[in-house]
């Protein structure tokens, strides 16, 4: 069944390479704490680097606001490992190992006759709750600084209008 915003996420426990080792980790790891979890289709290819690189660069921004970013493809831990020990030195965050493809198909993003996942991205609260969700074409990179904004903005409480950015008003009801 697929997850949807509101309800709890999936937990997982899934091999992830992690700065240089091969773990596991699980979503209860993280209680407590926003988790960004992002989707990417592949290793060893174009746009994914980007956004891995992309996400790794803001990985401060994101503690600043109590976030971990977690990755996933439906890659192996090892292929994670060959690839980043090689051209991703700066992703530190863990990145799932989702190979029987149950957490792409838990979170909805598995296109099934091709083995990998859509590029998507959850926000997920410190209670285990989908908050955000957005799935796109794998043609298109995200933005991270995006994905910034919204944490921010799940974390007010409040009713954040189109284009709110940190330190603008909410809307009163």
């Amino acid at each position: 069944m697929t997850v949807k915003v509101g309800e709890k996420a999936p937990e997982f426990d899934k091999e992830a390479y992690v700065n240089g080792e091969i773990k596991h980790v699980k979503l209860s790891d993280y209680k407590g704490k926003w988790v960004v979890l992002f989707f990417y289709p592949l290793d060893f290819t174009f746009v994914c680097p980007t956004e891995l690189k992309s996400f790794a660069n803001a990985v401060p921004e994101f503690e600043k606001l109590n976030t971990v970013v977690i990755g996933a493809s439906t890659d192996s831990a090892h292929s994670h490992k060959a690839w980043f020990s090689k051209d991703l030195t700066t992703v530190k965050y863990p990145v799932l190992a989702d190979t029987n493809h149950s957490l792409a198909s838990d979170y909805g993003v598995l296109i099934e006759e091709k083995g990998i996942a859509l590029r998507g991205t959850f926000i997920i609260d410190p209670e285990g709750t989908l908050k955000y969700q957005v799935v796109s074409n794998n043609d298109v990179g995200r933005s991270v600084t995006e994905t910034l904004r919204v944490v921010a903005a799940c974390q007010t409480g409040g009713l954040c209008p189109a284009e709110w950015k940190p330190g603008q008003e909410t809307l009163k009801p």
